[in-house]
């Protein structure tokens, strides 16, 4: 029965950190791609399935499309994302180079880490309340004693705790790579 809410809550996790790796931290990380589509055959699709994603320098991606056509599909995909970057391209290939991060944008990218971390909390926390809920009827339901209640509370407890703190963890982590860079 806690083992639901225990998968509910590592999903939750799981979901932020994938949220994070896709925040660029001053490098180049192919992983800021993850979320784009190009318009394939009338297939959206994402550019790693169409496309050679590599890292040639610590600013730079590049993405070798396997066909000539995609390249501006790629370029659109790139400039109607939340990326902030301008692609290239050089007939082969789109380059993306990426700026050196502002303070201000360093401060204002540690601030969405914050509010992800926050959102991933409150969903925590709700997963928490539903495993109480219910618990409380089936001990209203007489399925469980009001000692087991008070077990299978305290147990989900510690799990809501153990994944506030990983999350707690995640976030300082992000922001410290942000902030250093």
């Amino acid at each position: 029965m806690l083992s639901q809410y225990e998968s509910k809550m590592d999903k939750t996790l799981e979901n932020l950190l994938s949220e994070f790796s896709s925040i660029r931290a001053g490098r180049a990380n192919p992983h800021i791609l993850d979320k784009l589509r190009v318009d394939y055959y009338g297939t959206p699709t994402p550019i790693q399935q169409v496309a050679n994603v590599t890292v040639p320098e610590a600013r730079t991606i590049m993405i070798q499309p396997w066909e000539a056509s995609l390249i501006k599909e790629i370029e659109k995909a790139i400039m109607c994302s939340d990326l902030g970057v301008n692609p290239n391209n050089d007939g082969k290939n789109v380059i993306i180079n990426f700026p050196e991060l502002t303070e201000d944008r360093r401060k204002e990218l540690a601030k969405d880490i914050k509010k992800k971390g926050e959102a991933a909390k409150v969903a925590i926390r709700n997963i928490r309340r539903d495993a109480n809920d219910a618990f409380k009827k089936m001990n209203k339901s007489q399925e469980i004693s009001d000692d087991e209640l008070k077990l299978n509370e305290d147990k989900v407890q510690k799990l809501t705790d153990k994944f506030v703190n990983e999350i707690d963890k995640a976030i300082e982590t992000k922001t410290t790579e942000i902030m250093t860079v």
